[in-house]
């Protein structure tokens, strides 16, 4: 107790202090830091237990893939005296036990509580007590981030942390991946959602996973794909003018992955703790159900049909076969069933036209509802047509296309207190709707809990607004996911989720609601480590030593004639990136620039003069911004060319000695944003602020031809490209402030050995 009030009072961060994300409850310094090296053992009790050694060899892991040092795990039956080590587990573990005994410590299952841990570093040990199984494995996360390196050295800083979540339902939403991204997923749950505490996953399926029962499922579904991105189109059209979306026919990338393949991907999560949710649509967005069984469709005549009749016995007979093979290769605790958007024009069907639409949506979700249960699987559905506020009272008018027709409506409050299942978990997507004034002034999410429905923020942002006071006020709300609608790659992810995600995850583990400048600042800071880890790749500059180059041989246009930015020539940083900000005159800045050419004035060079390099480097890093914002769009919606979501603004020419020229795209949002964005995160480039007001972008480019001559290199503006919505950009302007290389690496010269007798 003297402990816990005592970090509670240490808890506010200062500066220079280690850093965890999410921000623990409860982090203090607690002196010198503990050094790494091989000498260290992790410690293992004798008869270890399986989540003891899981942890061992995940650390292990972690020092030597990360930080070059190989430590070795150690089985004990005491602690060893007078010799450092680092031991982790729960408190089952009886290592940690007798350590909190002689520390005078108190872990158990109900302090500091569910996941939660405490995590002590000291000179000479380091020490991660779980109250349960996960509160050790998520100690060990907040460990993986305290560890730095320091040149050759490699230290644990001194700190004391207790900490536990306060939500139990921390979970992304994406698409089961395609096979070339595989390895990325992989990363993506292991050092993103394991290293940030996320605990569920739900994988969007539908009939991308080989189906043996319904192999006409997979055939239809490549179908759709292919159709759909050879068409150039994000969703196909409908009859009526009413929409056909959410096709999501990027779901392993258009393509089928074997039974092996999905199943190694859940134990991948299961090992990091991560509950994987499969999502398989039913009722609406039924896409992939009916591309060979349009006889099954409400709308049979669709060219490719969103919905399923439910009046037909033969729908289910299809649909719990999936059910079955997914099942059986996923073993799921929960599936999310879809039920959302139900959007078919009410009448066309002769089956149903003459039926209560909020009758058949109730008998729909309690056939499938039993059947799982039947399984042992819990069932959880989308929420907007359990409201009413949302989705209309029983019919509600459409008119499109020239024609006027009812959807149906949600659910009264009586028939969903009296015909849907309550332990079903709610999907609230719809918590950011206004409250309808014909009805009562509360929450959607305080209306689920008050018909006994646990629910989650479902489609969650950061933006969610009054968070401790809503979670506080519905009893029944127990977490929250944010989603990626979009096929599972890097760019996608890097570009429109990563930074959502990181906040909604910190919202979910502590409670804490950052305003969004807050929020800005801590993406700022985190960015360049979480890059790291998800592309898989070691920045040149991360090794060697960053040399900035002199770029004054491309000058045309002077920055100053560009609103006059506020930097100053000299030196600037952020991290190992290094630059020299070069000067025009006495008066003004100098930098590079180029137009990028569209609707308006471009009254700037669409290509730079050369800047000369004249070596084989490792890489080059540019430090540029636009003078204007652009646009990134999210990049659903351009499913059939992802990059070209974001703004082109243009590229660089590399230009190799043998003539083979390399570009690389400037795309808005993903690595370069306008100099004076109030945001200025990036998941490709650092933010350096230049003073003034100014914020450039780092990016750093990994030579693809090592042991080849670069020449040169060129900036270039786009000319007249068209965003997502077919339109052509607004003219702008590219200013490239420095540029730095890092150089291959040399070996010391030494002298000459002796010649040999």
């Amino acid at each position: 107790m003297i402990l816990s009030l005592w970090l509670t009072l240490c808890s506010l961060p200062v500066a220079g202090a280690p850093r965890v994300f999410p921000e623990p409850r409860e982090m203090s310094a607690a002196g010198p830091a503990f050094a790494v090296d091989g000498d260290v053992p992790i410690l293992v009790p004798e008869n270890a237990s399986g989540a003891d050694l899981r942890l061992a060899r995940l650390l292990a892991a972690e020092f030597s893939g990360r930080h070059g040092v190989a430590i070795s795990m150690e089985s004990a039956s005491r602690l060893p005296a007078g010799r450092r080590f680092i031991l982790m587990g729960a408190t089952d573990n009886p290592l940690v036990k007798a350590w909190l005994a002689a520390h005078r410590l108190e872990v158990s299952p109900g302090n500091p509580g569910p996941e939660g841990y405490l995590l002590s570093a000291s000179p000479d040990a380091v020490v991660v007590a779980g109250s349960d199984e996960r509160g050790a494995f998520y100690g060990m996360q907040s460990l993986r981030q305290l560890i730095a390196s320091e040149g050759s050295a490699v230290r644990i800083p001194g700190v004391t942390i207790r900490d536990w979540p306060r939500m139990p339902f921390r979970g992304i939403k994406i698409y089961l991946p395609g096979r070339d991204h595989i390895g990325f997923f992989k990363r993506f749950v292991r050092d993103y959602m394991a290293l940030y505490k996320f605990n569920r996953l739900i994988l969007e399926m539908n009939a991308a996973m080989r189906l043996d029962r319904h192999p006409e499922l997979n055939a239809g579904w490549l179908d759709l794909a292919r159709d759909l991105q050879l068409r150039r189109l994000n969703e196909p059209p409908a009859l009526w003018g009413h929409s056909n979306n959410s096709v999501h026919t990027d779901t392993a990338d258009g393509g089928i992955l074997e039974k092996q393949e999905v199943a190694e991907l859940v134990r991948w999560a299961e090992s990091n703790y991560v509950e994987v949710i499969p999502e398989l649509p039913s009722l609406s967005h039924s896409y992939y159900l009916l591309t060979r069984h349009r006889e099954l469709a409400e709308i049979p005549q669709e060219e490719w049909p969103d919905t399923y009749c439910p009046s037909l016995p033969a729908v289910y007979k299809l649909l719990f076969d999936v059910y079955d093979e997914y099942i059986e290769v996923m073993h799921p605790k929960m599936i999310q069933a879809g039920h959302d958007e139900w959007r078919m024009p009410w009448g066309v069907c002769p089956r149903c036209r003459d039926k209560d639409p909020r009758e058949v949506f109730a008998e729909d979700v309690n056939k499938i509802h039993d059947y799982l249960q039947g399984k042992g699987v819990r069932m959880a559905i989308w929420a907007d047509y359990l409201l009413e506020n949302v989705r209309g009272v029983k019919f509600h008018k459409r008119s499109a296309g020239g024609y006027e027709y009812n959807i149906p409506g949600a659910l009264s409050p009586e028939q969903a207190l009296k015909l849907i299942p309550k332990d079903i978990l709610m999907f609230n997507w719809v918590w950011g709707y206004t409250a309808d004034p014909k009805v009562a002034p509360v929450t959607n999410e305080q209306r689920l809990s008050a018909w006994g429905f646990e629910s989650i923020y479902a489609n969650m942002f950061p933006s969610l607004g009054n968070f401790d006071e809503r979670i506080a006020a519905s009893a029944k709300i127990t977490g929250g996911e944010p989603s990626a609608w979009v096929a599972t790659t890097e760019f996608n992810f890097g570009k429109d989720r990563i930074a959502d995600f990181a906040i909604c995850g910190e919202m979910l583990w502590s409670g804490r609601e950052r305003g969004e400048a807050e929020q800005a600042g801590v993406l700022r800071e985190w960015m360049p480590s979480i890059r790291s880890r998800l592309s898989a790749e070691t920045a040149p500059s991360a090794t060697g030593p960053v040399v900035p180059i002199d770029i004054r041989a491309a000058f045309r246009a002077n920055a100053a004639a560009i609103g006059r930015p506020a930097w100053k020539a000299g030196r600037v940083s952020r991290g190992g990136l290094i630059f020299e900000l070069a000067e025009a005159s006495g008066r003004a800045p100098f930098a590079v620039v180029a137009g990028s050419r569209g609707e308006g004035e471009a009254p700037y060079p669409l290509r730079s003069e050369a800047i000369p390099i004249g070596r084989d480097a490792a890489g080059i890093v540019f430090l540029h911004a636009l003078v204007k914002p652009a646009a990134s769009a999210q990049s659903y919606h351009r499913i059939f060319a992802f990059e070209d979501s974001a703004d082109l603004a243009g590229w660089y020419d590399i230009e190799f000695e043998d003539g083979l020229v390399t570009t690389i795209p400037l795309r808005y949002g993903w690595n370069i944003l306008d100099w004076k964005n109030p945001r200025g995160v990036l998941y490709r480039a650092d933010t350096v602020d230049a003073g003034g007001g100014v914020r450039l972008y780092a990016f750093e480019w990994t030579n693809t031809r090592p042991g080849k001559v670069i020449k040169a290199i060129r900036l270039n503006g786009s000319d007249g490209f068209r965003n997502s919505s077919g339109k052509v950009i607004p003219s702008n302007a590219i200013i490239l402030a420095a540029v730095s290389v890092v150089p291959k690496r040399e070996k010391e010269k030494s002298p000459d050995p002796p010649f040999p007798k």
